[in-house]
């Protein structure tokens, strides 16, 4: 079975090579655009804070010394849970809205690679 076309559009092998070639290119530089960041995120009102790079590694956590109790562990281990997995959210999200505009630069279907 050949792949077709949509009517009226004709494209030499060489061009759509070149179109696949330029893709991967774009892709790649973005991936690694992607894994270079570095998001903030802030929980419990801004008690906790941490940074997150593009490859999930959290690098930095900063915790505000009035939201320590001793006798309440259980808020703070809350707190940064919620920010960790908000940051994981933020990075995930970063990654899934420029590599489908990507795609779609290129007439590729969100969720093809």
């Amino acid at each position: 079975m050949k792949a077709r076309l949509p009517e009226g559009v004709q494209m030499k092998r060489g061009d759509m090579m070149r179109q696949v070639q330029k893709f991967q290119e774009e892709r790649e530089a973005l991936a690694a655009d992607l894994e270079s960041r570095e998001y903030d995120v802030a929980a419990g009102g801004g008690a906790v804070n941490l940074k997150i790079d593009g490859t999930l590694r959290v690098t930095e956590i900063k915790i505000a010394p009035e939201i320590i109790d001793p006798d309440d562990p259980e808020t703070l281990e809350d707190i940064i849970v919620a920010a960790v997995n908000e940051g994981i959210q933020r990075v995930q999200d970063a990654s899934a809205n420029e590599m489908s505009a990507l795609a779609a630069k290129y007439g590729i279907p969100d969720g093809a690679f």
